[in-house]
């Protein structure tokens, strides 16, 4: 624990989404809040149609979404911390990439995860 699972419209550039992906777990990791580098588990979903607003059909504004599940715990004041460190991350690996057609949002959201959680690891 964490997950961490990354979303983003189709107008957001993502060159190198591994990068993307090892930089977000590097900066958790470095937030000193887990146990273990192979704790941080991340991956990224397409999103194949999206619209913001109610009149977006040229597509101007796009956004990347996010979503960090921990282990119940820690309170707020961790809970902000680990979303503006994914904030920063996020715009320092992808604003340089943009092109500038589309009005980008980066949107963090932290959530605990169930306390009905198991995992297993294969042997």
């Amino acid at each position: 624990m964490p997950h961490l699972t990354i979303q983003a419209t189709p107008n957001v550039t993502i060159k190198r989404p591994e990068t993307l992906l090892k930089t977000l777990n590097q900066a958790l990791w470095s937030s000193g809040h887990f146990g273990k580098p192979t704790d941080i588990k991340s991956r990224m979903l397409p999103i194949d149609s999206f619209l913001v607003g109610v009149e977006d059909d040229e597509q101007e504004y796009g956004f990347i979404y996010a979503h960090l599940k921990l282990m119940s715990g820690r309170d707020i004041i961790a809970r902000n911390q680990l979303a503006e460190i994914l904030v920063t991350a996020i715009n320092s690996e992808l604003a340089s990439d943009q092109s500038g057609r589309a009005a980008l949002q980066i949107c963090v959201e932290v959530e605990e995860i169930s306390a009905v959680y198991h995992k297993q690891m294969l042997e």
